[in-house]
């Protein structure tokens, strides 16, 4: 992923507003309105979320992804944290942005200690990619957590990322530039 800058970044520009508004949009689109648990802006400028963007050199938004902390670190348990928002611009997939933002997420977590990272999705066709991308990064199908109850619109995955697996759970690619975004991918 040459070229591409993953840093940390308000949501307030246009451009990823739009993006979030599209994201919303698909999401109301295809489950049902108590099954849609994508964040809003201001549910993505708490404290306890950060949110990244993916741009080109020329600043064009590729992507974006946020981590949430559900859990922090506390003792040799450590924490729990969530990936959110996962997008990628209509013109930028399958470039690898969503694995790039991945990566970098992830990276986040394990860099402030979390135990494990985890996500919810969608069972239906239109998530059938990302939970590919999930799986290709080593994320396995797990029940609700934190405040998710059981939900048939509603797939959970986790990462382990205490385990040593060889590698497995190193996700993302070394080739993109960090800017502002905690350790590099």
């Amino acid at each position: 992923m040459r070229g591409v800058i993953i840093a940390a970044e308000t949501p307030g520009r246009a451009d990823v507003r739009a993006l979030l508004a599209e994201h919303l949009s698909d999401m109301h689109a295809t489950s049902p309105a108590e099954s849609v648990h994508a964040l809003d802006l201001a549910a993505l400028r708490v404290p306890s979320v950060t949110f990244l963007t993916a741009r080109d050199t020329d600043d064009t938004l590729l992507g974006c992804g946020a981590l949430s902390e559900l859990d922090p670190v506390t003792g040799h348990a450590g924490g729990l944290g969530e990936v959110k928002s996962m997008r990628t611009a209509a013109a930028a997939r399958g470039r690898g942005v969503a694995g790039a933002v991945l990566g970098r997420l992830v990276d986040l977590a394990r860099g402030r200690g979390y135990a494990r990272v985890s996500l919810e999705t969608g069972p239906q066709d239109y998530f059938a990619a990302a939970r590919r991308l999930y799986a290709r990064h080593g994320f396995v199908p797990c029940g609700p957590f934190g405040a998710y109850a059981p939900d048939p619109c509603s797939v959970f995955f986790t990462l382990d990322l205490r385990a040593d697996d060889g590698g497995t759970a190193q996700v993302g690619a070394p080739a993109v530039a960090a800017a502002g975004a905690g350790p590099a991918a």
